[in-house]
């Protein structure tokens, strides 16, 4: 489940999987077997492949089942709605993000 949701973040964003591993600073053939199931990533993979693909940390880790996805359904449905606003450039939708973050203390994650 963890490595479909980050196959289809980084297709959102229309990133090659050799442009998220450059981004994410992981090999390409570690992220293809992340995005395949075959390995489960270390958190500090998970914050990294978080902030290249502009999604927020706890995200990916309730995806990984690593904290319950109730804790903040709020933040993650307003991220969302920034991360699908059409009318937004993707400049716009990163200084958002971190704006918004910054906001509500969220500081571990993309500024």
């Amino acid at each position: 489940m963890l490595g479909g949701f980050i196959r289809a973040q980084r297709q959102m964003a229309n990133l090659s999987l050799r442009q998220l591993s450059a981004l994410a600073k992981v090999s390409n053939p570690y992220l293809s077997q992340v995005e395949r199931g075959l390995h489960e990533p270390s958190v500090r993979v998970l914050k990294s492949i978080g902030e290249a693909l502009n999604v927020s940390a706890e995200t990916l880790f309730e995806q990984a089942g690593l904290v319950n996805p109730a804790e903040n359904l709020d933040e993650e449905a307003t991220e969302h709605a920034i991360r699908t606003d059409r009318r937004l450039s993707e400049a716009q939708r990163h200084a958002l993000l971190g704006v918004y973050r910054s906001y509500v203390g969220d500081s571990g994650t993309e500024t």
